[in-house]
């Protein structure tokens, strides 16, 4: 693998991070400037927010700079959005920096993708989306539990200021490693929404939608889950979003290896048994051991369908991937938005903190049903020209033998 997918991974981690730390340090962040926790909760959900809408727009923009640059300049944007947050006066101040930081999320990933994909032979594409993706589950392992644990004992602003001087690490990396390849000739704003048109696209999209966020219906409320159904203490819940993380790593780059051989059944295999294990967790969430393999699994099942469902969308967006693919990245944060929302309404409801187990499990469940149908959709395509050219195949061999028939006479 070349050295840019380390470049492009150490942007990603310092991404990753810094979408994630901020749910550990939510209680300093909202004693420091005397707000609630509800209140600070809307730098989680600015920051998804600012993902979705900022994939689009950051693609749009960047569709006349070369890919390099941009992922430059998305670095150089994500470094001021943590700064800001990190020297905030006014919790106001630090919703816009988490703001700014997330517009270079979904177009970094995004983009990133599609360098990562064309740095490497085709036959190991999904591999390299994977190696730039290891960098956003190890943040999970590793970045985010570090992160809240200096924010914890040295404050929640040093944390900020450490996230930028990652991005910074990888700003440089990109700038050293990555190397310089021209903008595509002849592919225009047009070009990239007619992507968009594509239905195997938008099934691919709708796929990362439902597939990851049956996922975080579970692991949203995971922290209520383990301590009151299956027992642990409130201290356990840092090492078993450890265990999820590690199980992110594993499942995206088996996701990654494994896509490459077998896309589809991959993903068959992934959303499956995703939508199992979640059904349940409604059961093994009551055993501290059991709950504690099947996040591991959640972890793992989900991301393996990361890089085959990225991926899917680069190969059917063909010629004009880089919008379509940042767009995906923001279907993911949509997921987490619909998932979360949807496991808070039945636990409203009464129905229990396992309760939106059930939702992730009739999630994934969907997302498999929308693979099956794309495959059937795509090997119904691919048969129509095959028949098609049969039939002037067959009416040659007709004018054939009656010419020899006549010829014979």
């Amino acid at each position: 693998m070349p050295l840019a997918l380390l470049a492009l991974a150490i942007g990603a981690f310092g991404i990753g991070t810094t979408e994630f730390v901020i749910m550990g340090l939510l209680p300093e962040v909202a004693s420091d400037y005397g707000v609630s926790i509800p209140t600070a909760g809307f730098l989680v959900t600015g920051y998804a927010l600012g993902v979705m809408f900022g994939a689009p727009l950051m693609t749009v923009l960047g569709t006349k700079i070369p890919r390099k640059r941009m992922l430059m300049l998305l670095m150089g944007l994500f470094i001021v959005g943590n700064l800001l947050s990190a020297v905030a006066p006014a919790f106001s101040v630090m919703l816009i920096g988490r703001v700014v930081a997330s517009l270079a999320h979904g177009a970094f990933f995004g983009i990133g993708s599609v360098v990562a994909a064309d740095l490497v032979a085709p036959h190991k594409k999904a591999g390299a989306i994977a190696m730039m993706f290891t960098g956003l589950t190890v943040a999970n392992v590793v970045g985010v539990p570090l992160g809240t644990l200096i924010g914890q004992s040295a404050g929640w602003r040093v944390t900020f200021a450490v996230v930028a001087a990652l991005g910074v690490v990888g700003l440089a990396g990109v700038a050293k490693l990555v190397p310089d390849v021209p903008k595509p000739e002849g592919v225009r704003l047009r070009h990239e929404l007619a992507a968009f048109t594509n239905v195997q696209v938008l099934l691919a999209m709708a796929m990362t939608v439902l597939g990851f966020g049956g996922v975080f219906a579970a692991i949203t409320y995971i922290a209520p889950m383990m301590t009151h159904v299956a027992g642990f203490a409130d201290g356990s819940v840092t090492w078993l979003l450890v265990l999820f993380g590690l199980g992110m790593v594993g499942g995206n780059l088996v996701g990654g290896k494994f896509a490459d051989r077998a896309l589809m059944p991959m993903l068959y295999i992934s959303l499956g048994a995703l939508a199992v294990v979640l059904a349940l967790f409604t059961l093994t969430a009551h055993d501290k051991i059991a709950s504690a393999v099947t996040v591991f699994l959640i972890g793992a099942l989900g991301f393996a369908t990361v890089p085959p469902l990225q991926k899917r969308v680069l190969d059917h967006a063909h010629g004009a991937p880089t919008l379509a693919s940042a767009v995906n990245i923001g279907a993911f944060n949509l997921g987490n938005a619909l998932s979360a929302w949807l496991g808070g309404v039945v636990i409203a409801a009464g129905l229990g903190y396992t309760a939106p187990n059930w939702v992730g499990a009739v999630l994934a469940a969907a997302a498999l049903l929308l693979a099956v149908l794309s495959s059937a959709l795509e090997r119904r395509q691919s048969a129509a020209p095959a028949a098609d050219e049969a039939v002037p195949a067959a009416a040659d061999r007709g004018a054939a033998e009656r010419g020899a028939a006549a010829v014979h006479h």
